[in-house]
């Protein structure tokens, strides 16, 4: 199959909450999908208003296959976690080219709520 996708990919509006009211848990998701015949290292810096960039979050995707990156899951070089209610941007960066898409769960009331789009990537 032929690798369809590109190497770099923003989502602008991420936000992980903290509260769950349910049995299921607010979180975000990363899904990535990697058509090519190489694993895809993937970086994923975040981006904030009125702190510095983190820069120590990273994944892998293998050759044909598929990773959806649980945001409230991954842990950082250090163990440094993603910061609960505080809005960021992510850039998404492969070795690979793949395809990305953001989803998130709130479920913070009884009534569930799933966001879910395909990130932008810039032309190459």
């Amino acid at each position: 199959m032929r690798p369809y996708g590109k190497k770099v990919w923003l989502i602008p509006d991420a936000f992980l909450g903290s509260e769950s009211a349910n049995d299921l848990t607010t979180h975000e998701a990363v899904c990535v999908i990697n058509t090519s015949g190489d694993d895809a290292d993937i970086a994923l810096t975040l981006l904030f208003e009125d702190r510095e960039p983190m820069t120590c979050f990273s994944a892998k995707c293998g050759a044909m296959r598929t990773h959806h990156i649980r945001l409230d899951k991954i842990r950082g070089e250090g163990g440094e976690r993603i910061p609960y209610d505080t809005p960021y941007a992510i850039l998404l960066e492969s070795t690979a080219p793949v395809v990305a898409q953001y989803s998130r769960l709130d479920a913070s009331r009884a009534e569930l709520a799933l966001m879910t789009t395909i990130a932008w990537s810039p032309e190459e």
